[in-house]
């Protein structure tokens, strides 16, 4: 029996090690900065770089802040880094907001540390230090010396996620690092770096082990050469987050850094062992012996839970049949309703089905399981509050009670402490909420108001202003005067962290999006960020469902009906008019194993039918009426699940062919696409043939051939930054590798222009990119884009306008109306000018719309397309073919826009004027006034521009038109009626 379990052991073992290893190693730093070379090359030589995309926020729900650095001599000063929205500086108090960090190797930022003096020196340490599933990793360590105008790579690129930079006090060539290093993989490059010559060399002069890092580090500014630092151990996988170990602990260096010794061991009070998590430190200045912790303690309650309900989860676990069958019919019903069970189960339905053995009382346990339960509900410790006053040689606990509702099971995402500079009792604790103690510890109380967002990450406190405080948190960054009783929200800067968005056929049209912690919000695609609405009250964008925001899909026959929800597939039905839910979550049978439902669960409403809808678990589900009923139309569609904390074997993306009904795609977390042609009835597996094991990113149906199919996979959960991107033209019985030009960067969606069909958009970690030949090459999209986290893109089909959903910076939009003209003989001409649009004429042109406001400028745009960069002659011609004014444009390879003020030449403007006037009556003839701006505008009439290069001639005509005047009473109605 002995060898038989041993044989046993060992297979489960080896078993259990073969699910984590990595089949695709981590992309090595210097493939990761030749992708940054490539994105440049990529953009030098794009034909779209004139193609502008404009941000139209939204900032009201802001993004994730991880770091605060305020300048000592004027608080109102300060630079904040976002998680995945790079590094903003102010210089008013947060009023508004600078970007300084966009067009970098990598925009997501871990910590930062700013040299205030004259030379302004900033140092950014990439790659977030929180280990969420969209936390992105850097590309090392950059540094400033102009005050944020330009960055230098200073080494460090495979640390991946960065926990703390520290300049010395007294020398700013000292800088120390606590490199967390990789977030999905094993590595060496962890824990604490030094260097003594400004960021040329560095030193590890503490590891640990490959799965342990450094999360924060702390100095003694009253001896630099004491310093403190956390290391965390964790291992995360796509399944499963293992967010503690042995390797978890406090360091302390006597020697700048050079030397370190563990200070949290058995004897010092501190917790130690497999279950201590990640830690935070803060040194209280005025008495560096004191020394405040806060750790994540995974270790669960001894306690007994006290149970104050008689049918109960840990009662149905190990009851017997004959025991259930005996308990009281009430208390079963008051379980189902706790739970929200359907309401068709009751307490003599359930009776009879145990009776029957049709199920056993662990199911209705096993019904309930969720992922949002293991965030919640597994009991835990949790955050932990410890304090040394002897610079970490002993430890003592300061909270009897439990610090509940702070870090949940997740205090991976959180562990930031500190100490009042001038108060060694007044300490602050960021997670879920922030909240503060004013006796060392012992008690805490919230902070949070009701413009505060939760999820706490960043807290800088002014040592000369009690009580003046800037937090950062999921929803931006607030500032305190008083200790946290009210606060001023700055959310000027658009840093919204999109995981999805859609569009509607409004005139204008709505952009819709689900974003990380911040729900899901609806606005006008015409929005220009800014400060109106705090006047007006009425922001643009509203909020529709809260949680994390996920997909959205709108029914376009009314533009009112919304699907859409928050995290692991709690989706609804929205009627926007009437203000009202209905939940569309499919459930599994009393009985039956739990379905499995990804972070981001994939929708899809079919444009086939508005009242068909799909959503996504393990399985594919299908609605005929609009998700009040379902039918599982599929199996298990991934490999199975998984063991792990993290729902796994999943569904991802979902497609319906918009050329056949029921020609379905799915793709998995774990690498499975299937095709359905038959609505569901039958199901192929045709991902054998691509790269195994990748998240399946999207899996996108062509628009223009059924037998067309793309796949995006998308390796970040291995830490390998490779693009991958396929083709099929059979319905996926072969594959065929596209973007071969790519950089390196994990592809989250790919789109299919609906009107080119050989014009493909891709959005990755770190940018947008646009094939004009089917998939074979790309060139970059990027004019008014940083290099952000791409996560969604939607082409409006009426409008021609691509919507771009950024992890970081919002939503930008551009008009693909011209790119959309770059057929292939468009792109062997020469120079080809596109049709011109007709201009309306105002009498305010060239003059200011009153005393102090600005000159009224009219734009014409003058879009042609150049093969070749050089000069271009433009002439703009009367109906007569004489020349209005002759104009240069250098042009450059590409689209070109030359933006035109309808002005006429100087030398022109009396013969115009005659030009004009003689086919006039006399009453009609006038001199032209002269403007503010002392230019002349064409007048209405038929005009045509002539563009000339290389010897080659285009010409296309347009109109201004005349202005219909205003007018009142019966006149007017009259008017109406004839338009």
């Amino acid at each position: 029996m002995k060898i038989i379990f041993s044989l046993f052991a060992l297979f489960f073992t080896f078993n259990s090690a073969a699910q984590t290893v990595n089949p695709y190693p981590p992309t090595p730093a210097e493939k990761r900065l030749e992708a940054f070379n490539q994105r440049q090359k990529l953009k030098s030589s794009s034909l779209l770089k004139n193609v502008k995309l404009r941000s139209i926020g939204p900032t009201v729900m802001s993004g994730r802040v991880v770091d605060v650095d305020v300048s000592p001599a004027d608080p109102t000063i300060f630079y904040v880094a976002y998680a995945s929205g790079g590094l903003w500086k102010t210089t008013n108090n947060g009023i508004s907001f600078t970007p300084l960090f966009d067009n970098q190797p990598s925009i997501t930022i871990g910590d930062i540390a700013v040299d205030w003096t004259d030379d302004e020196i900033i140092w950014v340490g990439t790659g977030e230090n929180n280990s969420s599933r969209s936390s992105y990793s850097g590309t090392g360590i950059f540094k400033s010396t102009d005050g944020g105008k330009s960055f230098t790579n200073m080494g460090l690129s495979d640390i991946h996620h960065t926990g703390r930079i520290i300049i010395h006090p007294n020398n700013p060539d000292i800088i120390w690092v606590a490199a967390l290093g990789h977030l999905y993989s094993p590595n060496k490059q962890r824990g604490i770096y030094k260097t003594t010559d400004g960021g040329k060399s560095w030193r590890n002069t503490l590891f640990v082990n490959e799965n342990t890092g450094a999360i924060d580090l702390v100095i003694d500014s009253k001896n630099p050469d004491i310093l403190y630092a956390a290391f965390w151990e964790k291992t995360r996988r796509a399944w499963d987050f293992q967010e503690s170990g042995d390797g978890s602990g406090i360091y302390k260096s006597t020697d700048g850094g050079e030397n370190w010794f563990l200070i949290s061991s058995d004897k010092s009070g501190f917790p130690t062992g497999n279950n201590i998590g990640r830690i935070g430190l803060s040194v209280f200045n005025k008495n560096p012996n004191i020394i405040y912790a806060v750790v994540d303690n995974q270790n669960h309650r001894k306690e007994k839970q006290k149970t104050e309900f008689a049918v109960n989860k840990k009662l149905l676990k190990e009851i017997s049949v004959d025991d259930f069958l005996k308990l009281d019919d009430e208390d079963i019903n008051e379980f189902l309703d706790r739970n929200d069970f359907p309401e068709k189960y009751s307490a003599a339905e359930i009776k009879e089905q145990i009776k029957s053995g049709k199920i056993k009382p662990l199911d209705l346990v096993e019904y309930l399981g969720d992922a949002n339960e293991q965030l919640f509900d597994t009991p835990v410790i949790g955050a932990e509050v410890y304090r040394s006053d002897n610079g970490g040689i002993t430890w003592k606990k300061t909270n009897d009670d439990f610090i509940d509702d702070m870090f949940y099971s997740y205090g991976y995402y959180f562990g930031e402490i500190r100490v009042d500079p001038n108060d060694e009792n007044l300490i602050y604790l960021l997670g879920v909420p922030a909240i503060k103690s004013t006796d060392g510890g012992k008690t805490f109380s919230s902070m949070d108001e009701s413009n505060v967002h939760g999820d706490h990450h960043a807290l800088w406190i002014n040592p000369d202003k009690n009580g003046h405080l800037i937090l950062g948190n999921d929803g931006g960054l607030n500032i305190s005067y008083d200790n946290g009783k009210t606060w001023f929200k700055a959310n000027t800067p658009a840093v919204g962290q999109f995981y999805a968005v859609n569009v509607d056929m409004e005139k204008p049209y709505n952009v819709y999006g689900g974003l990380q912690d911040n729900g899901v919000w609806y606005g006008p695609s015409t929005n220009k960020p800014g400060y109106r609405w705090y006047a007006s009250g009425h922001n643009p964008f509203k909020m529709i469902m809260g949680g994390d925001g996920m997909q959205v899909a709108i029914d376009t026959t009314d533009n009112n009906t919304v699907y859409t929800g928050f995290q692991f597939g709690y989706y609804y039905r929205i009627d926007k008019k009437k203000e009202s839910t209905k939940p569309v979550r499919p459930q599994h049978k009393l009985g039956e194993k739990p379905l499995r439902f990804n972070w981001q669960t994939p929708i899809h409403l079919s444009k086939h039918n508005n009242n068909i809808f799909y959503i996504g678990s393990n399985f594919l589900h299908r609605s005929f009426d609009r998700g009040d009923n379902y039918e599982t139309i599929s199996g298990d569609l991934t490999k199975g699940k998984k063991d792990g904390d993290v729902p796994f074997g999943t569904l991802t993306t979902i497609d319906e062919s918009p050329l056949k009904f029921g020609l379905l795609y799915t793709g998995s977390d774990d690498g499975l696409v299937y095709v359905s042609k038959d609505a569901g009835n039958s199901w192929k597996k045709i991902s054998d043939n691509l790269p195994q094991n990748l998240w399946v990113s999207r899996v996108i149906a062509s628009s223009f051939d059924t037998s067309v199919v793309y796949v995006s996979l998308n390796g970040y959960r291995w830490d390998n930054f490779d693009s991958y991107l396929f083709k099929s033209s059979d319905y996926g019985n072969t594959w065929l590798k596209l973007g071969g030009n790519l950089p390196a960067e994990p592809i989250n969606v790919v789109r299919e222009d609906p009107v080119n069909k050989n014009i493909l958009y891709v959005g990755t970690d770190n940018g947008l990119y646009v094939s004009l030949d089917g998939g074979n090459s790309f060139m970059s999209l990027f004019n008014g884009l940083p290099d952000v986290p791409v996560h969604d893109l939607v082409i409006h089909p009426r409008d021609n306008e691509i919507v771009v959903g950024t992890h970081g910076r919002s939503v930008y939009i551009g008009d693909v109306s011209y790119i959309q003209k770059l057929t292939p003989d468009v792109l062997n001409e020469e120079i080809k000018l596109f049709a011109l649009n007709n201009k309306t004429y105002s009498d305010r042109w060239g003059n200011k719309s009153y005393t102090w406001g600005e000159m009224i400028v009219p734009e014409f745009i003058i879009p042609y397309y150049a093969k070749t960069s050089g000069l271009v002659k433009i002439k703009i011609l009367t109906d007569k073919n004489d020349s209005v004014i002759e104009l240069t444009d250098t042009a450059e390879a590409g689209l070109n826009f030359f933006n035109y003020d309808l002005s006429v030449a100087p030398g022109k403007i009396k013969w115009y004027e005659n030009f004009i006037n003689e086919n006039l009556s006399v009453k009609q003839k006038n001199k032209f006034k002269e403007t503010d701006s002392k230019k002349v505008y064409l007048r209405p009439g038929k005009y045509s521009v002539e563009i000339t290069a290389n010897g080659n001639k285009q010409r296309e005509s347009f109109e201004i038109k005349k202005a219909i005047k205003k007018q009142r009473g019966k006149k007017a109605e009259t008017q109406l009626n004839k338009m």
